[in-house]
């Protein structure tokens, strides 16, 4: 048998070790659950709210219809060239991210993350079939047998349930979902919507039932840009050693002389979906998820010690507190000049998002003159331009509008194909439309090279109109 050569390097490599998470009660694990319920009940039940938009337009509230190229959002649908709205949502996304880690550290991560979310609801299940956490950890070690492949196929059903209900909820925000549902029951949707579901479900199903806490530490970029945003005014979870060192066991019930608050119970590891030990002191693998102190908080209430041995504070509180001087309030941490400047921003794109969201022309055009040939010469010595117009109704019904030019310009309109000045603009659809000026002989336009116009588009019946400036090309010979 060969024996590794001594000079090779250690390889870099850890083999995961399976991570079981004990129940736990407490305020955290509380707030945990309400909001996985939340978010979850958000995004399966998006989809099949319904929202009046008239006959021409689809009833569901929230859809991405990348077939017209639109985004409803109940009342408000974005068109592809105000793609800005989204810019500026993800601007609000990332500066609402940069605020809350500035304040709390990754509550994102704890709380809010779909990683952590959906493998919240993996670990619920997994603990409804296999136990709790002693009850996973023998599981787990023993050989395979009946009952092993019973509960591990009962796990694995439900996580394949979950996961392609998640990935089944996705597509739905693409098209409408009742039709859609039919027709992936009925093997009539395309072929992207069944490849779309089962890419999600995979993922879903790798990621919160056995990636875990990898997609955390290796995959996710955040912990290592969280640091940025961080000071020593931010709030996070941290353990008192002051308070809780040296640790030592319970020695007939009680702490004994000289000894810490911490009796080196392991509840805060054993509740920790990381694995990780906080009295280690801060750690990249940390979600901040309070899972720890609400262990720590139920150990200490038991052996009749003071609460939050383990809990939320920041690097100016630890000094204070070694130093036996009262730690700052929780406000003082939240509002300082930092998460003030990231809430103006924030607030700043925010509220200039909603003044462009409702300063939006139900009527859009676009003028451009023909350039070959920029103009030409009829019969009777009449100089004419041509214009392509572009003229979107971005209203629920169809629309007449009526095309015209300031009179004392001494142009005269004419719109290829038609008899009038006035052209009809289906609901939501863009139409393009070829309009001729004329300028007499002898009119002020006919002499110049270039001359400035303004052409007006209004809606009939309304007072609704918009114009559009651009010039009249040509001189007489």
């Amino acid at each position: 048998m060969s024996t590794p050569d001594a000079t090779e390097p250690p390889s870099l490599y850890a083999a995961r070790e399976p991570i079981f998470p004990r129940r736990v009660y407490g305020k955290f694990r509380n707030l945990k659950w309400w909001l996985m319920a939340l978010m979850l009940g958000i995004y399966y039940v998006t989809p099949w709210i319904r929202w009046d938009r008239g006959p021409n337009l689809p009833d569901q509230a929230v859809l991405l219809d990348l077939a017209h190229r639109r985004f409803f959002f109940f009342m408000i649908e974005i068109w592809p060239h105000e793609f800005y709205f989204v810019a500026g949502l993800l601007v609000m996304a990332g500066l609402g991210l940069f605020l809350f880690t500035s304040a709390a550290g990754r509550v994102w991560c704890g709380y809010a993350c779909p990683q952590t979310v959906w493998t919240d609801l993996f670990i619920l299940v997994e603990r409804w079939v296999e136990g709790d956490r002693n009850a996973r950890i023998r599981l787990h070690r023993q050989k395979w047998n009946g009952e092993k492949i019973r509960k591990r196929a009962v796990k694995w059903s439900a996580w394949f349930l979950i996961a392609m209900a998640t990935g089944g909820a996705w597509v739905f925000y693409f098209t409408d979902a009742p039709t859609l549902l039919v027709d992936l029951f009925t093997g009539q949707a395309s072929a992207i919507a069944y490849l779309t579901v089962l890419i999600l479900t995979a993922t879903t199903f790798a990621f919160g039932g056995f990636a875990r806490e990898q997609i955390c530490i290796y995959a996710c970029p955040w912990p290592r840009i969280q640091a940025a945003m961080m000071d020593e005014d931010t709030l996070t979870i941290a353990y008192r050693d002051w308070r809780g060192e040296p640790r030592g066991k319970l020695q007939k019930g009680e702490i004994a002389a000289g000894q810490g608050d911490c009796i080196d119970c392991m509840a805060c590891v054993n509740v920790c979906p990381m694995g990780i030990d906080i009295r280690d002191g801060q750690q990249l693998a940390c979600i901040t998820c309070g899972l720890c102190i609400d262990a720590c908080n139920d150990t200490m209430d038991k052996i009749g010690r003071p609460r939050d041995l383990i809990g939320y504070l920041a690097l100016t509180d630890e000094t204070a507190e070694r130093a036996g001087v009262p730690p700052k309030s929780v406000w003082k941490h939240v509002f300082r000049p930092r998460t003030i400047l990231y809430t103006l921003l924030w607030s700043g794109v925010g509220i200039g998002l909603i003044v462009a969201l409702f300063l939006r022309s139900p009527i859009e055009v676009n003028v451009t003159p023909v350039r070959n040939p920029t103009f030409v010469t009829l019969s009777d010595g009449t100089i004419r331009n041509a214009y392509d117009v572009r003229l979107r109704n971005k209203q629920g019904t169809d629309t007449v509008f009526t095309l015209s030019v300031p009179f004392e310009t001494g142009l005269s309109l004419e719109l290829e194909g038609l008899s009038g000045p006035s052209v009809t603009v289906n609901a939501n659809e863009t139409l393009s439309q070829r309009v001729y000026l004329n300028a007499p002989r002898g009119s002020a336009p006919a002499t110049q090279d270039r001359t400035p116009i303004r052409m007006w588009f209004e809606e009939r019946g309304t007072t609704n109109r918009v114009h559009h400036d651009t010039v009249f090309n040509g001189k007489e010979e």
